[in-house]
């Protein structure tokens, strides 16, 4: 990483998490993605249930594999391969009590406040409230000015990007943007923007100093 974008991502994840604490939320900083995956597995406590929600960010960090492989730890996995849409519902519904909660955000402000777009709606639901701990592995990319600037990202960037690698038949995957569609299969449904908590440092936010692969809706 050039050393001026790293100098620039320091110092702008500081002002994050110092938002992040005024909003009763916690949050750190690692440069890279490898450093970030063993410090989120050393947040996991032992014995803990875990829930995965959808991150191409977690993905591409290898970071369920790293929990698969924790002995004592139960991973909540709706993607298995080989469920039925009933099997994945069922364990969206389970996800909701678990110890930990671990996804991306689709943005993230300046000013601290998480603002993400969902499908099904089990992963804004969970965020919000249901697990005890909740851990969003963030990429500095997905820093926006403002909440203005953070919509727009997702609706015009992130959303689009997912349904082209769905392979839905939506309008934005031959436009390549969104044009607030009501198609049947629509994965853009549910808007979430996490203002603060009542829990203190229930969520907490692992920034990330690389580029990471695009949030999954």
């Amino acid at each position: 990483m050039d050393q001026h974008q790293q100098e620039w991502n320091e110092k702008v994840a500081a002002k994050i998490i110092k938002n992040l604490e005024k909003r009763r939320m916690a949050g750190s900083y690692t440069v890279d993605a490898v450093q970030a995956k063993a410090e989120i597995v050393d947040m996991i406590p032992h014995g803990a249930t875990v829930f995965r929600c959808g991150s191409m960010t977690a993905v591409g960090m290898g970071l369920w594999e790293a929990i698969a492989a924790l002995p004592e730890v139960k991973l909540i996995d709706p993607y298995l391969s080989g469920l039925s849409p009933e099997e994945g519902l069922e364990l969206r519904r389970q996800g909701m009590t678990a110890d930990v909660m671990i996804a991306s955000t689709n943005a993230i402000t300046l000013d601290g406040r998480l603002v993400n777009l969902d499908g099904m709606g089990n992963r804004v639901a969970a965020m919000a409230f249901g697990p005890k701990k909740v851990i969003l592995a963030v990429g500095m990319n997905k820093v926006a000015s403002d909440l203005e600037t953070a919509v727009s990202r997702v609706k015009h960037y992130a959303a689009p990007v997912n349904n082209i690698r769905y392979g839905l038949k939506n309008p934005c995957v031959e436009t390549g943007l969104c044009s607030d569609c009501r198609a049947p299969q629509r994965i853009c449904n549910m808007w979430s923007t996490i203002e603060g908590h009542m829990i203190k440092d229930r969520i907490h936010v692992k920034l990330i100093g690389e580029n990471l692969s695009l949030i999954h809706i």
